[in-house]
């Protein structure tokens, strides 16, 4: 028989080693590298073919139907998840802690109980009495959802493995299950493959739904090996600052739906209650005349969102000034405020610069740039960018400004909250009738410059649309 080799394997990234080293040399982690066993390989490889068996192939033309869908009855989750949870999925669900993943899923299980399914909740991190306690407080005290406490992955696989298997499983979290055949801790990167490897493959084979709760890294990545989000069918990252009572599930991972989509929650002292239109509530705040404030159309998704950028620029009293941001890339930061002083002649090399994204979303698209560059030349020349505008557009490195998509979308959505102005990038004009808004194109950063700033009087040209 066989003995059982040990490996020291990155508890980051799953890399392994023959023996121990301070820092991981595939993803840089100190202190991340945690002797495993590991059984030998069967030696010889595969001889023969007696036991095997040949697959079938099908062609892509072939009619199927889709897959079938169970909605929650939470809109702003169905719309993350492609229009429901297919059964037989496996979905995991990461964000950092006590951001409400546990009361989302909590409140998906109770929603779907109440539209007949059958739904268990097994946590291995609280008691039953506090689960109960937090569905008291959410007012979810009658539905019947079932509850456990359980870590070992056998038994809970005796449990699920039967015909009367619940619709809806949720595992909370995966970090705390482990297999009794492995000898490394819960929580390492051996135990956490096994018990999803296990999980998932329960669930297609009863066909239930198998919803993951996952832990994240200090760099927000959920902890474990990444071939845990391959494993799994669909990936969403629940976002949200504490001071903030916003919270955003964001798709990053959908085989059954669109990537990026995101839904869009308000944490109350009853729970997470839906946003229907987060653009006016990330806007319900905003002060008119404000300097240094630029309101950006973007795209999440297949949903337009209207977000306010801030800027501050302010004297630095060190030799190196400050670069902070909030809700946005700081190597973009640094590009834009390089184009705006190489191509553009603004100086904001000596001075401190504050980037903040309000209302606690993280935007990720380049369309941000141009809104971005606004919102800088405003705060720099202390004159406000028009109250009744929106702008977006991408900034290239010769000051350019390039077109992003979906063009109309964005459009439509400001024009409903009531902006009158965009500035955007030219547009290519197909004669389809678009939104009644007056159209600033900007072709350059020079452009917004003059518009902007208070020494020049030569305004940009207003295209009618």
């Amino acid at each position: 028989m066989a003995k059982n080799q040990a490996a020291y394997v990155c508890q980051s990234c799953g890399a392994s080693y023959g023996r121990w080293v301070g820092r991981c040399e595939a993803c840089g982690e100190w202190n991340s590298i945690v002797e495993e066993l590991r059984p030998a390989a069967t030696p010889g490889g595969l001889k023969g073919r007696s036991a095997s068996r040949r697959i079938a192939f099908s062609g892509l033309a072939e009619a199927g139907d889709e897959p079938p869908r169970r909605a929650s009855g939470l809109a702003e989750f169905d719309r993350v998840t492609g229009g429901g949870l297919v059964p037989g999925s496996a979905v995991l669900i990461g964000g950092d802690p006590g951001v409400g993943k546990s009361t989302l899923l909590l409140q998906v299980l109770a929603s779907l109980t109440g539209q007949g399914a059958r739904a268990a909740y097994i946590s291995g991190e609280e008691a039953v009495a506090q689960i109960r306690l937090r569905a008291r407080r959410l007012g979810l005290s009658d539905a019947p959802v079932a509850l456990a406490v359980a870590t070992s992955v056998r038994d809970i696989l005796a449990t699920l493995d039967t015909p009367e298997a619940p619709d809806v499983v949720v595992i909370d979290s995966i970090q705390t299950m482990y297999l009794d055949n492995l000898d490394s801790a819960p929580g390492t990167v051996a135990q956490v493959r096994g018990s999803a490897q296990e999980l998932v493959r329960l669930a297609k084979a009863r066909g239930f739904t198998l919803l993951l709760v996952g832990h994240v890294t200090k760099e927000g990545m959920i902890a474990g090996p990444k071939v845990l989000e391959h494993m799994v069918d669909a990936v969403l990252a629940f976002e949200g600052e504490r001071g903030h009572q916003f919270r955003v599930l964001r798709a990053n991972k959908n085989r059954f739906g669109p990537t990026d989509e995101i839904g869009v929650f308000e944490m109350t002292d009853g729970g997470l209650s839906e946003v229907a239109n987060p653009s006016a509530l990330f806007l319900s705040h905003r002060q008119a005349d404000t300097a240094g404030a630029a309101v950006f159309a973007g795209i999440e998704g297949t949903r337009p969102v209207l977000v306010e950028v801030q800027a501050l620029v302010s004297p630095s009293p060190f030799g190196t000034p400050r670069r902070s941001v909030v809700g946005w890339d700081s190597a973009r930061l640094a590009m834009v405020l390089a184009v705006l002083e190489a191509r553009c002649g603004l100086s904001l090399a000596g001075r401190d610069v504050y980037l903040n994204v309000a209302g606690g979303l993280r935007v990720s698209e380049p369309g941000a740039d141009l809104a971005v560059a606004a919102a800088l030349i405003s705060a720099s020349c202390d004159r406000p960018v028009p109250d009744d505008s929106v702008v977006f557009g991408e900034v290239g490195l010769g000051g350019e400004i390039r077109a992003v998509s979906q063009t109309n979308l964005r459009l439509k959505e400001a024009e409903k909250l009531g902006f009158r102005r965009a500035f955007l990038p030219p547009m290519k004009r197909r004669g389809a009738p678009g939104p009644s808004i007056g159209l600033t194109e900007v072709t350059h950063l020079q452009d917004l410059l003059r518009q902007l700033s208070p020494t020049q009087d030569e305004p940009v040209r207003a295209v009618p649309h």
